[in-house]
């Protein structure tokens, strides 16, 4: 919207609509040149050779290992012939697309210290390639051009605003006339969020748009200073964002509108997560949790609407963003289509900025009851802020659709959205994602799957449950084809790809693979033969949180898995079972042990799991030696020793005896896991 307020908005009915969609610029239909396969980033290939009379013979074509065991969340690119994929670490490999032989691989080196400056992995999603270039944003916050042939570094900027605060970079870059863009993450830990767009042949800076103002008396000197002082400062209350930088970063979804011209950003969260505490429970806190419009050229301030209004949640803005041209009232409205974490489908005029519906695509929204659509705000349920007591709340802080991406059919005129049904027990604290082990039952029943929703009606027209896998995803990125085929990966340990009728929603085929699948599948064509692509890899933001509902595996390298009819390479064998308990010969005393588990809810649980469960991707505990060993524990988790590996250091942090005490937990539990092992329990 014009303004921080809004406008009052009269609702529009949605009537007349015809599948009249843009599909946007789309260099080839049998390459996959762009993030999200075209300039409006449907994940929507005109491809048709796999069918429904034939998708039961795509087998695997080829496949390629990556060389590390972390989350891969990284989208292909294809032009030329050749597979381009980043992987975790920031490593990017350019790929014969036909045969997956390996042409060039690039390393950043990101160091390992930078590891725990992340809240979700060290994952990336992906490159952009342009004009011989491929273009890469490292976890650490460098940009770096490639030179697409050869792999060999062109040039590299540093986007890092200030290194003191814990600033990562895991998303893909976006290319646009002449210039190159990115935002950064950091929201959970206390960082000021902003994108910055780079001259694509130089690396120079073009400008920067910050999404939260300074401290009073600051002044950036960058494009954004105008609008944050007159429009997002007013917004603003108390102090403590002034430390913080009060979050918004816009750590994944951007997209250039070619049509009008225009850059959009997804904006994050609030840092820190309550708005009480943030922002003395006042102001909406611009432009937290919003969607930006932005002059490509400078940088400046077109329009915004947000749509969690100070922010109390992590409900994030930054979840793919879609651009489609509806038929709504007898005329063409240039929309954008968002599902963001907070569980409301929105259809904006991208035009103007103002929302033309605003629906529930998630079930058991506790937070907000409906969206108001005078002031297009939501009608939020008393207590929803946790201010003076906790509150139990779906969606939580992962969302009811995260990073993965949605697609959307012109044909079938329906989006395809990866969806959960979650719970978290919110209170009031300045800490990231601070918690407690806490026993699932406790918790009502979770649930993930892959919805088909009409955007225009708001309603869902058929869903593909989870199945046994753990539910707290809804499963993988999704592409759709012409064919009216989506695919769709999930997984926790071991995964699998889905062949889904796009009209009907009867799974049509499905094939084991030895990994989980995070990241959204590709399609391109090559010698008359169409291929399905996709990068696999258990980890991101939430899994090694929530652990596995399977028996824990042996850790094992992601993978590119590529397809193709009557395909004749074998994938890998999954790996085996996880090794027994380290069990310690020692005694952990009750009230250490009840300790451990307070301060490891309060550190641990994002990386090493809540009730300590696992996806084997970071280490378990259970199984490490090193809880038998005081002093080695010691120097590993308050001294640093393993800190090149990505594990931090709690030294001024944590005292040694809360360091202790998280060891007679993880002991304690060790030797349940033994207990358990001896008696033939079995383990998920």
């Amino acid at each position: 919207m014009r303004g921080w307020f809004g406008a009052a908005i009269a609702a529009v009915a949605l009537v007349g609509v015809t599948a009249a969609y843009s599909q946007g610029v789309q260099p080839s239909a049998q390459e996959w040149a762009a993030h999200g396969g075209s300039s409006n980033e449907q994940y929507y290939s005109q491809l048709t050779q796999i069918d429904a009379s034939n998708v039961a013979d795509l087998k695997p074509a080829w496949f390629f290992e990556y060389d590390t065991v972390r989350g891969q969340e990284g989208e292909a690119i294809v032009a030329d012939g050749v597979l381009y994929i980043s992987t975790a670490w920031s490593k990017v490999y350019a790929l014969d697309a036909k045969t997956g032989a390996e042409l060039w691989k690039y390393d950043p080196k990101v160091p390992g210290e930078a590891g725990p400056k992340g809240c979700c992995d060290v994952v990336n999603r992906g490159v952009a390639v342009s004009d011989g270039r491929v273009f890469i944003t490292t976890f650490d916050g460098r940009m770096v051009a490639l030179d697409a042939k050869t792999g060999s570094e062109l040039w590299v900027a540093d986007t890092i605003a200030n290194h003191a605060m814990d600033y990562t970079s895991t998303g893909a870059p976006r290319v646009f006339k002449g210039k190159v863009i990115i935002g950064q993450g950091g929201a959970e830990k206390g960082v000021r969020g902003y994108v910055t767009a780079y001259d694509v042949a130089t690396g120079a800076k073009a400008w920067r748009f910050y999404l939260t103002p300074p401290p009073p008396g600051v002044v950036d000197g960058e494009v954004s200073d105008r609008v944050l002082e007159e429009m997002a400062r007013p917004t603003w209350f108390g102090d403590l964002w002034h430390t913080t930088g009060g979050g918004g970063a816009p750590w994944d979804s951007i997209v250039y509108d070619e049509e009008l011209d225009q850059l959009l950003i997804g904006t994050g969260n609030g840092s820190p997560h309550s708005h009480y505490l943030r922002s003395a429970g006042q102001g909406d806190n611009l432009f937290l949790a919003s969607v930006l419009a932005l002059d490509p050229d400078t940088g400046e301030y077109r329009w915004h609407y947000q749509q969690t209004p100070g922010d109390s949640w992590d409900y994030t803005s930054v979840q793919n963003m879609i651009l489609a041209d509806l038929e709504i009232d007898g005329r063409p409205r240039k929309v954008i289509l968002h599902a963001p974490k907070n569980g409301f489908f929105y259809v904006i005029d991208r035009e103007s900025g103002q929302p033309i519906s605003a629906r529930p695509y998630a079930e058991d929204i506790r937070w907000a009851t409906g969206i108001d659509t005078t002031f297009w705000r939501p009608i939020e349920v008393p207590g929803a802020r946790y201010v003076d007591r906790p509150f139990l709340n779906s969606p939580h802080v992962g969302g009811a659709h995260n990073w993965q991406p949605m697609a959307f059919s012109p044909r079938t005129g329906l989006a395809y959205i990866p969806t959960v049904r979650n719970y978290f027990t919110y209170s009031a604290t300045s800490g990231p994602h601070q918690g407690e082990v806490i026993d699932p039952s406790e918790l009502p029943k979770s649930d993930a799957y892959l919805q088909a929703f009409d955007p225009l009606t708001g309603q869902e027209r058929w869903r593909v449950d989870a199945n046994g896998w753990k539910p707290d995803t809804g499963g993988g990125g999704v592409l759709v084809t012409a064919s009216d085929l989506v695919f769709q990966g999930r997984g926790d340990i071991l995964g699998e790809m889905l062949a889904i009728d796009a009209r009907s929603g009867e799974v049509l085929w499905r094939y084991a693979t030895p990994n989980a699948v995070m990241a959204s599948p590709i399609t391109y064509m090559i010698d008359g033969e169409q291929y399905i692509a996709v990068s696999t890899g258990g980890g991101g933001g939430g899994n090694p949180l929530l652990g596995s509902t399977n028996p824990p595996r042996e850790k094992q390298p992601g993978r590119m898995v590529v397809f193709k009819l009557n395909g004749t390479a074998t994938l890998p064998a999954p790996p085996p079972l996880a090794g027994p308990a380290t069990d310690p010969d020692e005694v952990f005393p009750a009230d250490k042990v009840a300790l451990g588990a307070q301060v490891y809810g309060r550190n641990c649980i994002f990386c090493h799991g809540m009730n300590r469960q696992q996806s084997n991707i970071i280490t378990d505990l259970r199984r490490s030696p090193v809880v038998a060993n005081a002093q080695v524990w010691r120097a590993v988790v308050h001294d640093g020793a393993f800190l090149s590996r990505g594990m931090p250091k709690f030294d001024g942090k944590l005292s040694v005896e809360e360091v202790e005490a998280i060891r007679n937990y993880m002991g304690a539990e060790s030797q349940a896991l033994a207990r358990d092992q001896r008696a033939g329990v079995a383990e998920r």
